[in-house]
């Protein structure tokens, strides 16, 4: 009997010694435990934000949480956490339902709200953001310039539900020295400024990858940032080895880029103005994603200028062995252009717009693209434009370089998309959906939940991303598992951050969805009861 005793007390001090821990942040100004750097990460001495994000790797250890308590959290960041266990990771996370707002519009000698050094750590869950009044002038006094998150060293980082806004600058900065990120379900809006010559800058999203390992970028709504939506680029003309390359993008919904600045702006753009002929975009896969400039007007016409997306810019560099399918791209009468790019597949894809333009440098790479199974919406009898060479009707386009085979083309007065262009369930979060609808009438559109297996006993709350802060519905879930979309319900506003920014038409939204489980009001009399109930059932009857 002692033997076995002892046998179960050393299994749970092995237990112990192996368990997951668990460290608490709090604001430094909160009333009751405030956060320091003092503190043991403990519920009643807790870390300050900074604190904790420096911990070294004999504290915090692979497969610990540090929860970040609600709050708001002013200042600049650095996180080295680093987990040394392959394929286990540190959390960082707001805690439970938490509201947790790192505000970086404070004064510091960082150039980002959040800096990220780190390995093996997961961050999700928080908002990262300016408060309280700034310029978004380049030309004004005080005008300062910041990036909301800066990936710039780790492997194997991943970032679930971060919310990264209101930030006069870039909005996630994915570098090169990062191999293995993964950036899944994040909303990326209004970010950037307007810069001296009156162009918009701040993406929303830039990424480099020097690793053979795949960077994911997965089921993200990013929107009405001031430049691009996402860049998958290099700058630099001087380059000695590749780091744009093996990077794969699905399911993101992407639109209205450069908005806020009054200028359209590419929704996407993959390229490198390498001039060595050595950095060259490549590997590149960009898979059922929604790129959509809010271009349409009256009786199918197309209003200007509104590239929705960019393939290849230097001709020294470009772009290889990239797949764009099952995408629906629309913008305005250059919503597609194919600038430079040796080889790519681009297929099954609905393209809206005046022409597609062709730069007539790459037709000898003609032979190496395979274009097949796309729908192009456009008035223009050719609408294949080989620039200041030749336009081209589809028939001619397929006759002469063998390109979109069992491809269609309409007039912009026929289009019409499916009413469910994006539906996702949140990976950390089971309960939470992603949406993208579109109606061409502005009606409602009715969505099926069928296939999640829900039962009858869920409320559901709908928010439209465009106002994230307002519950533009609420419901009880029907016996037939189906909601409701109200396309003209959506609030129709401006955004308050800037007077040029547009606002989605009614016949296109974006949505989050979010279901709860109904909990019936009980009277007094019921309470009681079920607190009764609750005492014998805790006793062992």
């Amino acid at each position: 009997m002692v033997k076995k005793m002892l046998h179960i007390l050393c299994f749970i001090i092995a237990l112990s010694v192996s368990a997951q821990q668990e460290f608490h942040v709090y604001p430094v100004d909160d009333l009751e435990t405030p956060g320091s750097i003092e503190g043991d990460g403990t519920l009643a001495k807790p870390w300050d934000l900074q604190t904790a994000l420096s911990q070294k790797s004999t504290v915090v250890k692979a497969g610990d949480i540090i929860w970040i308590h609600q709050g708001t959290y002013n200042g600049r960041y650095v996180s080295t956490l680093q987990s040394n266990t392959p394929n286990k990771y540190i959390t960082v996370s707001s805690f439970k339902d938490d509201k947790v707002v790192i505000n970086g519009n404070v004064d510091s000698h960082l150039g980002s709200v959040l800096v990220i050094k780190s390995k093996q750590v997961i961050f999700k869950n928080f908002q990262i953001t300016w408060l309280g009044d700034f310029s978004r002038d380049e030309k004004e006094t005080g005008f300062k310039s910041c990036i909301g998150v800066e990936h710039l060293t780790g492997e194997n980082c991943k970032f679930y539900n971060l919310i990264i806004h209101n930030v006069p600058g870039l909005g996630f900065g994915s570098w090169k020295n990062t191999a293995g990120t993964v950036i899944e379900n994040c909303m990326i809006f209004n970010n950037g400024y307007i810069a001296k010559n009156g162009n918009g800058i701040g993406e929303g999203m830039y990424i480099q990858n020097k690793s053979d390992e795949v960077r994911l970028i997965k089921n993200n709504i990013i929107f009405n940032n001031y430049y691009k939506g996402i860049e998958v680029w290099s700058a630099g003309k001087r380059a000695n080895y590749e780091f744009v390359k093996n990077i794969t993008l699905e399911n993101n919904i992407v639109f209205n880029s450069g908005s806020p600045a009054g200028r359209f702006r590419d929704n996407l753009i993959i390229a490198s103005n390498d001039r060595n002929g050595i950095n060259m975009a490549k590997n590149i896969t960009v898979l059922n994603n929604v790129f959509y400039h809010n271009t349409s007007g009256a009786n199918g016409s197309i209003l200007g200028d509104a590239p929705s997306l960019t393939l290849g810019f230097s001709k020294f560099a470009p772009i290889e062995n990239v797949v764009i399918d099952g995408n629906i791209i629309t913008g305005g009468y250059n919503a597609l252009r194919i600038l430079l790019a040796k080889s790519m597949h681009f297929r099954n894809n609905t393209v809206y717009t005046g022409n597609i333009q062709v730069d007539p440098t790459i037709s000898k790479y003609f032979k190496t693209w395979q274009f097949s199974s796309n729908t192009f919406y456009s008035n223009l009898k050719k609408p294949f434009r080989v620039t200041k060479v030749k336009d081209y009707a589809l028939q001619n386009w397929n006759n002469d370089f063998k390109l979109d085979d069992r491809s269609t083309h309409l007039k912009l007065s026929n289009f019409d998309l499916p009413k469910i262009l994006h539906l996702s369930q949140h990976s950390q979060n089971n309960n939470n959906f992603t949406l993208a609808l579109f109606d061409v009438n502005n009606n409602d559109v009715t969505v099926d939940f069928s296939n999640y297996n829900f039962g009858n006993e869920l409320t559901y709350k709908i928010y439209d991303v465009e106002n994230p802060d307002v519950i533009l519905n609420t419901g009880k879930l029907s016996n037939d598992n189906k909601v409701v979309f109200a396309m003209n319900n959506k609030v129709i506003e401006r955004p308050r951050h800037n007077t040029k920014a547009e606002k989605t038409l009614s016949n296109f939204g974006v949505f989050i969805i979010k279901f709860e489980e109904y909990v019936a009001v009980e009277t007094t009399t019921e309470k009681k009861e079920n607190a009764v109930k609750r005492f014998f059932k805790w006793l062992g009857f």
